[in-house]
């Protein structure tokens, strides 16, 4: 089993979730999320006052899958969410060692 974290942009959210519904998958979990990379903020101008937003809004996207759909899943986040332009975001795919469903007790991919 495989963990896919996604940082995209907050607009992307709706057209990376019907991506991944599409490849087949059933469950995700949306966490809102701030930060930069090589976007490094911006500034703003308030009440006069110039001040720069170091962290930018995104979201987090993180998903537990079976091996054998993490190359679809990984393709539908990147065509869903790419703007071309800088901040669009990371992909992370890690290793799970073990998964179990509360309610039931599964586990493995059955938890899945």
């Amino acid at each position: 089993m495989k963990k896919i974290e996604a940082i995209i942009k907050p607009f992307k959210l709706d057209e990376v979730k019907e991506a991944l519904q599409e490849v087949g998958l059933q469950g995700i979990t949306v966490t809102e999320a701030k930060g930069f990379g090589r976007q490094k903020g911006h500034t703003e101008l308030y009440r006069g006052a110039e001040y720069v937003v170091d962290f930018l809004p995104k979201v987090k996207v993180e998903i537990v899958l079976n091996d054998d759909l993490v190359e679809k899943a990984v393709d539908a986040i990147r065509d869903a969410a790419q703007t071309g332009r800088i901040g669009d975001g990371k992909i992370f795919v890690s290793n799970i060692e073990e998964a179990i469903r509360i309610r039931t007790g599964e586990t493995g991919e059955e938890a899945v």
